[in-house]
């Protein structure tokens, strides 16, 4: 129970988010936050990471809603098991953040970004994230870790 908890507050905290976002914000409108190490940024992606395949947004939306559904088959297989801790929180992670993105993209035709990381590398400091796009990440990282063998 607790794993479908943690994906439904990610899913919440970024939609939350990205609400106040597209409220507050211009597109392009830039601030910068934590000494400068943050930059906040309104940003429509729509395509996959870094706008990959924005030119077939309807695509993209039946590539990223089958594997969706294909993870959460998986997802609540994995509940049914003992143990697999590791596991069961990377897959929540992943689900929590797909599904904020995979709204956004049904209900809008985009992902809202939001931030970007300082860097001495203009080409590292133009690509956006969403706080769901860093639960994929961590979250693939800890089903790689603690994926069954």
């Amino acid at each position: 129970m607790i794993f479908i908890i943690i994906a439904a507050v990610i899913f919440t905290l970024d939609f939350l988010i990205k609400r106040q976002i597209d409220k507050k914000r211009s597109l392009g409108q830039e601030s910068r936050i934590l000494k400068g190490r943050i930059i906040l940024r309104k940003y429509y992606n729509k395509g996959i990471m870094l706008d990959a395949l924005s030119r077939w947004p309807r695509m993209v939306q039946i590539l990223c809603g089958s594997m969706l559904v294909i993870l959460c088959g998986i997802f609540f297989a994995l509940l049914r098991e003992k143990g697999s801790r590791g596991l069961k929180l990377g897959v929540a992670l992943i689900l929590g953040g797909g599904a904020s993105n995979l709204a956004d993209r049904l209900t809008k035709g985009h992902v809202v970004d939001y931030f970007s990381f300082k860097s001495r590398f203009p080409v590292l400091q133009r690509i956006v994230f969403n706080i769901s796009d860093l639960f994929i990440f961590l979250g693939a990282l800890l089903t790689l870790l603690f994926r069954k063998k």
